[in-house]
């Protein structure tokens, strides 16, 4: 029987641990990580991907681009397609930081619980990968978004790169601390808060009686959590007369669809999976 192989093309240093049990966990039979993977080496390695198996066990190689950075992530995501050509390809799937995964599972979440199109959502933190995609998401419900971060300059540069990326502007809004971001959601309908890990962007007092909020998501489940109040375990729970979906209630839909995603790309191959191909799947599995 042929073996499932499974690449990991990481942009870090260290390649994925977490990475590789899912991918193992999803179906790979075995997961070999390279680290410090560019578009200038990455050549070599999609070429041993493409030309080592005949059609009919092309299906049963497969890679993944990961690591911290999600600007690295597409480029070199984008260098690895460009190496295909012909039936030389294999599948593919992007998920630097985690960031399509869980960002899909957290807005697919929000859409099951009530519809967003023509609510006001503002995603802090949302400078960074998963906060890029969840951004993303939000807009293709039909959502106006907003991101903020602590710096006017890194939000106006991500705002950029969502332009250039899904072909639309969120706005950037400046919020140096949690009294700048308690400004900044008021008037909205949807926060999710994807910050990094053990950093609080959102006091409970600041939303708990904001008449305007209806759903909240946050995605760090080390204390402190990204929004007070929130417990890392609530999953559709209404709180304050609001629906709150916590860090491990996002986690169980993004480890689900994280396997699934693997699991798929030993099923022929030429899948491309990116954020678009992994959101429809999250909102067919929330």
């Amino acid at each position: 029987m042929t073996q499932k192989l499974l690449f990991l093309l990481d942009t870090d240093a260290v390649p994925s641990v977490f990475d590789t049990v899912v991918a193992y966990d999803g179906g790979a039979d075995h997961v070999i990580g390279y680290a410090n993977v560019t578009p200038a080496n990455v050549g070599a390695l999609v070429d041993g991907a493409i030309y080592t198996r005949g059609p009919k066990e092309k299906q049963f190689t497969a890679l993944f681009v990961g690591g911290g950075d999600m600007v690295a992530g597409e480029t070199l995501f984008k260098a690895v397609r460009k190496r295909f050509f012909s039936n030389f390809r294999v599948s593919v799937m992007l998920d630097s930081n985690g960031s399509n995964t869980t960002a899909a599972a957290g807005v697919a979440l929000l859409a099951k619980a009530k519809p967003l199109a023509g609510k006001k959502a503002i995603v802090l933190a949302g400078t960074g990968p998963v906060g890029l995609r969840a951004a993303a998401f939000l807009h293709s419900e039909g959502a106006e978004v907003a991101i903020t971060s602590r710096q006017k300059s890194r939000a106006d540069a991500a705002a950029a790169a969502l332009q250039e990326r899904f072909g639309f502007t969120p706005t950037a809004v400046e919020a140096v601390d949690n009294a700048a971001r308690a400004a900044a959601v008021k008037g909205t309908n949807i926060v999710f808060a994807a910050g990094a890990i053990g950093v609080q962007l959102l006091e409970e007092k600041d939303w708990q009686n904001d008449p305007t909020i209806e759903l909240l998501a946050d995605v760090n489940a080390q204390p402190p959590l990204g929004i007070g109040g929130v417990e890392a375990t609530d999953k559709a729970k209404e709180r304050h007369g609001k629906i709150v979906i916590g860090a491990l209630g996002v986690g169980g839909l993004k480890l689900k669809l994280h396997r699934a995603c693997i699991g798929q790309l030993f099923e022929a191959s030429d899948k491309v999976l990116d954020a678009e191909e992994i959101y429809a799947q999250a909102k067919a599995n929330a």
